[in-house]
């Protein structure tokens, strides 16, 4: 469920009365959701906007417009307008909206998978890198494959073994090993050279 609080439902309905055109609603939809990278996006719309299957909450004066897709996502989510001595301002918060760890007995690829995109990833990203997961195993040795500024980079198995081993081992049991399966020689754009490493 979606908490509106009060001071939110006035700061929307001055915009729609400001807009001034009929049936004129707010539309809150995730964006990127179960990812780092999500985010909220909130928006007018119109009728002839929307698909017709929204979740409508009828607030006074408007409707939200809930994207179906994103509903699990923005459960829980709060909006609420601060007043501010520099004005007013928007929060939201959506506890959900990048995803949630899967439990101890999800598969070991669910948690293998959930770590790189939520703590590996992010972390190679600083240098225009990322992996992704290519196998898991049945004897738990993962295969990565090094992709943006990491591949080719002369840092790479350094990366792997100090870095993303580590966590991974660390992170998710079961867990036997990390293996790059990348094939180095054609990274076209490595944060750092291998022959420069």
């Amino acid at each position: 469920m979606i908490q509106l609080s009060e001071s939110a439902q006035a700061h929307f309905r001055r915009l729609i009365e400001r807009e001034a055109l009929p049936g004129l609603g707010v539309r809150l939809s995730a964006v990127h959701p179960g990812t780092p990278r999500a985010d909220v996006r909130l928006e007018f719309a119109e009728p002839a906007d929307l698909s017709g299957n929204e979740w409508a909450i009828d607030c006074e004066g408007f409707t939200l417009y809930i994207d179906p897709a994103s509903a699990p996502f923005l459960d829980a989510a709060e909006i609420d307008f601060v007043q501010q001595p520099t004005g007013g301002q928007l929060q939201i918060r959506a506890p959900k909206i990048k995803g949630e760890a899967p439990a101890e007995t999800a598969s070991l690829v669910e948690r293998v998978r959930w770590v790189v995109e939520h703590e590996v990833n992010p972390q190679l990203a600083q240098h225009r890198g990322h992996v992704s997961v290519q196998e898991v195993t049945a004897d738990g040795v993962v295969l990565l494959r090094f992709g943006g500024g990491c591949h080719g980079c002369g840092m790479a198995d350094v990366t792997l073994k100090q870095g993303i081993e580590q966590t991974l081992m660390t992170r998710v049991p079961g867990v036997t090993a990390v293996r790059d399966a990348t094939d180095h020689a054609t990274g076209t754009a490595p944060y750092m050279p291998r022959d420069a490493a």
